[in-house]
């Protein structure tokens, strides 16, 4: 810890808050994660007194010309070599039942304290002078910190109906760290749940978004659903939860199911979309559950209904509309194919017609697939994974002999109007799927005479004569 606390920045600082005669701290996230063995290059800097005047002052000082202000917030950053470093006056807060935005006063370093989320986040560090790098904890951030435990440093009901995001903070805060919410607090959760509601949806989809990034996010989303959060601001999810049995068959648990895969590919991947495509690869089968005689459970056509779903689930999260949704919606809707070819005989078609489906998501969809593959019954998942193995190496010989990834058709509609001399329309349609369908059966080469002799083939069938044929 000492070492961090030599550096010149902090340095620095001190040697500022004994020129103008006030007291500074750091405080928050760096003295966690510096007590955690972490390293970070963002420090938050409370000052008894003006940030402002106390940034301008550090800057001036060290010569330092990117200062920014927001006097709307009474906070300065500025960047000294490669350090952001971040200023804000000593503050106390009131807050009103219908907002989260607080009422600001002027304040101590104790004040500041309270104020804090959690007792691991309240801890902070002395930058004066003659108590150089004393640490000032008052609420047992230490105790907690080695003890794998959220806190909150007041009262938790008042904390989180304050500051509803916070509820969000705890459970992001013990997915990424492995901790636990003390009890109290945990049960505080539940109790205020409704108080999520006054908090705009892009907060709380960002506090989400970092719950689904860490390292074992079926921590955090247990936690929604236990306290009764996940009900409120992503039902759909929700309703995953639970298994019925009827005639002594039953179907599994779709939400731990669900939990499952999303542990599994957080493995395997940090790509934000392909994590939400295994949260949301099952979010149909409560629509499509449904029993039938001597068969049991079913979920027919889950994924078809789950992609119809989705345009309405990111509009109410605020997740984006673009590329993110047809991604996701597309991994959704091919999820079961991969599936089914392992279940079933490998033909050089069906592997053809994925390849053309999945263009250059075929990877993050065989590993999506890979993570959803799961049974108690540990001889039947041995087999699932070696038939699932053929489909892996059949999908890379029909790759580099078929190139279907991001197929483009090797005969073109223009070029099917200039020979046969007519108008775009039907006919042009009829005979493009017709080379397609072709070229996924195996029928010919993905190749570009091949095409084109099945091109006047089937312009004669539809009673087309060749006008530009070469």
């Amino acid at each position: 810890m000492n070492t961090f606390l030599d550096h010149s920045v902090f340095r620095l600082l001190s040697e500022v808050a004994d020129e103008k005669k006030v007291k500074a701290f750091v405080i928050g996230g760096f003295v966690r994660d510096l007590f955690m063995g972490q390293t970070s290059k963002d420090i938050d800097i409370v000052v008894e007194g003006s940030g402002i005047d106390f940034a301008g002052a550090v800057a001036r000082k060290a010569g330092i010309s990117n200062l920014q202000v927001f006097r709307n917030f009474g906070t300065a950053m500025l960047h000294y070599d490669d350090w952001q470093v971040e200023f804000v006056g000593a503050r106390k807060e009131s807050y009103r039942a219908s907002s989260r935005k607080p009422v600001v006063e002027n304040g101590t370093i104790e004040d500041d304290q309270k104020r804090r989320d959690f007792t691991i986040n309240a801890m902070s560090l002395s930058l004066n002078k003659e108590n150089y790098g004393e640490l000032v904890d008052p609420f047992g951030g230490i105790r907690d910190l080695n003890d794998h435990i959220i806190r909150t440093p007041l009262d938790p009901d008042i904390t989180y109906s304050d500051d509803p995001l916070r509820m969000m903070r705890a459970i992001r805060f013990a997915s990424r760290f492995g901790f636990t919410i003390e009890n109290n607090c945990f049960e505080a959760i539940k109790r205020n749940a409704e108080r999520i509601r006054i908090v705009s949806q892009e907060r709380i989809t960002d506090e989400l978004n970092k719950i689904i990034m860490t390292i074992t996010p079926s921590t955090g989303f247990n936690i929604l659903y236990h306290t009764g959060l996940l009900k409120i601001i992503f039902p759909e999810m929700a309703a995953l939860k639970g298994a019925e049995f009827k005639e002594g068959k039953g179907h599994k648990d779709n939400f731990f199911h669900t939990l499952v895969v999303l542990d599994n590919i957080s493995e395997k991947t940090d790509n934000l979309w392909l994590r939400w495509a295994a949260i949301l690869h099952d979010i149909g089968k409560p629509a499509t559950k449904k029993w039938v005689e001597g068969t049991g459970w079913t979920f027919h056509a889950h994924e078809y209904v789950g992609t119809k779903m989705l345009p309405a689930i990111f509009r109410k999260l605020r997740l984006p509309e673009g590329e993110p949704l047809k991604y996701v919606k597309k991994l959704v809707a091919l999820h079961m194919r991969p599936i089914i070819l392992a279940e079933d005989i490998v033909t050089d078609s069906a592997v053809r017609r994925l390849l053309f489906d999945a263009g250059d998501d075929i990877d993050d969809l065989m590993m999506l697939c890979n993570a959803d593959m799961s049974s108690k019954i540990p001889e039947k998942i041995k087999r699932y994974k070696a038939n699932f193995e053929l489909v892996k190496q059949k999908l890379i010989e029909i790759e580099a002999k078929d190139r279907l990834r991001n197929w483009q058709p090797p005969v073109s509609g223009d070029l099917i109007i200039e020979t046969f001399g007519i108008k775009p329309g039907k006919d042009v349609g009829i005979i493009k799927t017709a080379i397609r369908e072709a070229i996924l059966d195996g029928v010919i080469p993905n190749e570009f005479q091949p095409a084109f002799r099945l091109m006047i083939e089937e312009g004669k069938k539809l009673g087309l004569t060749p006008v530009n044929y070469k």
